[in-house]
């Protein structure tokens, strides 16, 4: 699968040159415009730390398994997945290095939703017994494998929906319930935010918990390259700038931090 790749100018001879990869969750475009400010705060910190420059491209896959295989082949040197992208490169590849784990108000949790129109009158997931349902990627974890859980708990199995299917970005799930082509649908609470604020006519059937997302290095990038990388995100003078550019700061994370979305994925082979 081919991805984006794009160039993040920075000095014209670099002793370390790193690719950071990712999927496009989103429109690619949106996924470029989020992530260069950062990128190039981090390999300017990281040229200071490792006293030599650094140079940060990004390759945008256009879905999940690429982006995954990307990783888990080296293709890319670094990446920021979803919690389920994560149990998936890890299945792939035990020797991927987890940098850090981005932070939300300060812990490691924010929110997925279940969405309805706004005019609906379903107000309980047991509701949608008969009804159709939007998912986002087959490998997404919030539009997908926690959906799925917490849909299974309340007792709705594909069998009991009178159909669903996967739209890939999150985006298109919220637009797709808000047009009428099914009536519910699960995506991140931020772009659900995003497209209310655009008018889509949709509104929360349930709110649930989701691990923050994690930074991965691939096996093949060095201890030290991984290790400034991680300084760089976890120094305390430095959060402030990444909470401004990122909206996130970071923490330390531990492969524990993602049993609860193994967990969820396991349930939903029952779907």
């Amino acid at each position: 699968m081919v991805g984006w790749l794009v160039a993040l100018p920075m000095a014209a001879q670099a002793d370390v040159t790193l690719t950071f990869g990712t999927y496009a969750a989103d429109k690619p475009t949106d996924t470029v415009r989020k992530y260069r400010p950062f990128l190039t705060f981090l390999a300017d910190r990281m040229s200071v730390d490792l006293d030599e420059p650094v140079t940060i491209k990004m390759k945008i896959a256009k879905e999940y398994d690429a982006g995954i295989d990307h990783l888990a082949t080296s293709e890319v040197d670094f990446a920021r997945f979803g919690p389920a992208s994560y149990v998936h490169v890890m299945d792939r590849n035990s020797e991927i290095q987890l940098v850090a784990m981005e932070a939300k108000n300060g812990g490691k949790r924010f929110n997925g939703v279940i969405v309805v129109h706004a005019d609906s009158d379903i107000h309980s997931l047991e509701q949608l017994s008969g009804q159709s349902f939007a998912f986002g990627d087959e490998l997404s974890t919030i539009g997908r494998y926690l959906a799925q859980s917490h849909l299974l708990e309340a007792g709705i199995s594909s069998a009991e929906l009178q159909g669903f299917d996967y739209l890939g970005r999150h985006d298109l799930v919220g637009e797709a319930v808000g047009a009428g082509r099914f009536t519910a649908g699960a995506l991140k609470e931020s772009t659900y935010k995003k497209l209310v604020a655009k008018g889509v006519p949709i509104r929360v059937l349930l709110s649930f918990d989701n691990v923050t997302k994690p930074w991965l290095a691939s096996a093949e990038v060095s201890p030290r390259i991984v290790a400034a990388m991680r300084r760089v995100m976890l120094a305390s003078d430095n959060q402030e700038t990444v909470r401004q550019i990122l909206k996130n700061g970071f923490l330390e994370g531990t492969d524990d931090d993602y049993n609860f979305v193994r967990q969820a994925m396991d349930q939903s082979r029952l779907f």
